[in-house]
């Protein structure tokens, strides 16, 4: 996760921030459809959160929803090397070339 500005951590708990603006997981085959579903609903909650990537394990694919000013997520899926990946919550570009260097995909 990304955090702007002071990490807010709920009382006596010093190793958790409650206030990201981006927040990326890895896409395990086990819980791909918990992190798609539940999980994402609970941080679409978090407030400042405004940003979710998932990113495969097994093949280059990252998922991008983005929270619009309308309160709408906007999905966009990346699945091809050298793709760029406009990060809009803290202003930069990531590319999943940079992601997946030194991944060596097995098959099976």
């Amino acid at each position: 996760m990304v955090i702007c500005g002071p990490v807010e951590n709920p009382a006596g708990a010093n190793d958790i921030g409650v206030n990201p603006k981006l927040i990326v997981e890895v896409l395990p085959n086990s819980t791909k459809n918990y992190d798609r579903g539940e999980k994402f609903r609970h941080y679409r909650s978090v407030p400042g959160s405004s940003e979710y990537l998932l990113v495969a394990q097994d093949s280059v694919r990252v998922e991008q929803h983005v929270l619009q000013a309308d309160g709408s997520w906007v999905f966009r899926e990346l699945t091809t090397p050298y793709a760029d990946i406009r990060l809009t919550s803290i202003g930069c570009i990531l590319n999943t070339n940079t992601i997946y260097e030194g991944v060596d995909f097995v098959a099976g």
